[in-house]
């Protein structure tokens, strides 16, 4: 009888095990893969060379407290700072420079002036000085519960810069930043559309269009850049969940690999759940870090949820039609950017290189997934990160990740994905060579990830590496359900959600994962989980 079994060892899920292994529960993680942490994870794709298999940059996760609070750095996870953290380079053909992003906010705005005129550069200094707190109280909300009192506590006393049209603490206008657009946003403050293009493809990374009702605090994000850049984790982006593996191991909790979960089910009180080995292991209480869908699933195979609610639920849960393709390269350079400025060291390769110069690219590729079609012009974000850590490849070779959004899970001319995607993976890096001229030709290994085997590998249904939309609708107090957005399902006592289904979504941040947490220890000090051995027991420390 163990106090929690963790179902799936995505990154989330992980983090609720060690927070309640720091409280003194007993916690086994089962997962299906041989490898942990879903979509944070790095295996050797090609031989030397450890390729990620969903997310690269951790943006959030650093902004969190959730590596230190954790302790993660005693157990081999460290950061590279990946400064500069974005590179937006000039269309072929103008003459201008490339924008740099610098975590040095100077250096950027010297950068915009070069590249888009000083009014931009002065309006960046703005846009970064009147986002900065209003992100911070952003992630505030994404670190609690999407509760009405946690979010009043989060935005509570706010005032709204008066450039955007605030008055003081004017409720009205609070609502209209937070709930407008990303694009409505931009062309509030600047005037040049390279400019508005690269930051609406940052904020585009969380899958909305920035077209769309609540994505301007998507875009709004890029000032806390100047905070603390994107993190790259020392040997790939799984370092974060090896570390936390390393952890649970090490304090006598067990992690189960290729010992996927077939059924979630009652065993009066408690909670049995069934593996793929024929094993039945029983809990006081569960989570699940698994998709929603899939742990509905669950339940229902074990009985614990009818096959009618689940359905009912599956109805209301819109997964979208897939975000896009992934294409993983080795090779033996990086791509050589005519417009990025000549500097020693990894330079524009340290961060997220945005290549798209005109939102209306953005636009007419969302467009298309929407009627099942391919986007007319991929919209290319590359990441180079070998430049950053030669642990990741041989001496001499080089690996670059181009991500392409959006791609339709389902095609309307229902061309099967294997039929087109090396052909769809030309066209994504034909964009680079745009940029980039020559660049294909030193590729030597390539990896493609179409939204199908996003899907298969992942576990990411539909292709959707956020699990569900991240539209207004299913954001905050409405993600994935209302009924289901505080972590728990109505009617199962001791069995909770966590991951990129439940608040506050999608990305590497761990905060759901934590919350879950801090709600199953909550529950227990109020009674709701009697039965659970010791009740909450003061944190363990390691090292004493």
């Amino acid at each position: 009888m163990y106090d929690a079994i963790v179902v799936g060892s995505g990154h989330n899920a992980l983090v609720s095990a060690c927070y309640l292994a720091d409280a003194g529960w007993s916690v086994t993680v089962l997962e299906r893969d041989t490898v942990p942490g879903g979509a944070v994870s790095t295996v050797e794709r090609f031989p030397g060379h450890r390729i990620d298999r969903g997310s690269s940059a951790h943006l959030m996760v650093r902004h969190t407290g959730i590596v230190e609070e954790l302790g993660l750095d005693r157990h081999g996870l460290s950061y590279l700072e990946c400064d500069p953290w974005a590179f937006a380079p000039a269309p072929p053909g103008d003459p201008r420079p490339g924008i740099v992003f610098h975590t040095d906010l100077d250096a950027t705005c010297d950068s915009i002036a070069a590249a888009c005129g000083s009014k931009d550069a002065a309006a960046y200094r703005r846009f970064v000085a009147d986002w900065t707190p209003l992100s911070r109280r952003v992630m505030a909300a994404f670190g609690g519960p999407p509760t009405g009192t946690s979010l009043a506590r989060a935005f509570g006393g706010l005032g709204v810069p008066r450039l955007l049209g605030g008055q003081g603490n004017d409720a009205a206008a609070i609502a209209r930043v937070f709930l407008g657009t990303g694009d409505g946003l931009l062309d509030e403050y600047f005037d040049d559309e390279r400019l508005k293009a690269a930051l609406a493809w940052f904020g585009a990374q969380s899958g909305p269009p920035m077209s769309e009702p609540g994505t301007a605090p998507m875009v709004g994000f890029a000032a806390l850049m100047h905070t603390l850049p994107p993190g790259r984790a020392r040997g790939g982006s799984g370092a974060l969940a090896e570390a936390m593996v390393a952890k649970l191991q090490a304090g006598g909790h067990q992690v189960s690999l290729g010992e996927g979960v077939t059924a979630i089910g009652r065993r009066g009180d408690d909670w049995a759940v069934r593996t793929a080995a024929g094993r039945t292991l029983t809990a006081r209480t569960v989570v699940s870090g698994a998709h929603v869908l899939t742990t509905l699933d669950l339940l229902a195979a074990g009985d614990a949820l009818p096959a009618e609610q689940v359905a009912a639920y599956r109805r209301r849960i819109r997964l979208g039609p897939g975000i896009g393709m992934a294409v993983r390269l080795a090779g033996t350079a990086l791509p050589e950017y005519p417009s990025a400025p000549a500097v020693d060291g990894a330079g524009v390769h340290a961060g997220l290189q945005l290549l798209v110069t005109d939102r209306g690219q953005l636009r007419t590729a969302h467009g298309a997934a929407l009627a099942g079609q391919a986007p007319p012009e991929p919209a290319v974000l590359a990441m180079t990160f070998s430049a950053l850590d030669p642990t990741l490849s041989p001496e001499g070779t080089e690996q670059a990740t181009l991500w392409s959004q959006w791609h339709p899970y389902r095609r309307a001319d229902g061309t099967d994905w294997a039929a087109v995607v090396e052909a769809e993976a030309d066209r994504v890096l034909a964009q680079v060579d745009r940029y980039a001229p020559g660049f294909s030709d030193t590729i030597t290994d390539r990896y493609l990830q179409s939204p199908p085997e996003l899907e298969r590998e992942l576990g990411l249904l539909g292709g959707n590496i956020m699990h569900v939309e991240m539209s207004l609708d299913q954001m905050l107090p409405f993600r994935p359900l209302p009924e289901l957005a505080d972590h728990r399902i109505p009617g199962l006592t001791g069995m909770y959600l966590t991951g990129a289904s439940t608040h506050p979504g999608g990305g590497v941040s761990g905060a759901s994962g934590r919350t879950a947490a801090r709600t199953m220890l909550a529950d227990t000090r109020g009674g709701l989980l009697r039965r659970l051995r010791g009740a909450v027991r003061t944190p363990r420390r390691e090292g004493r």
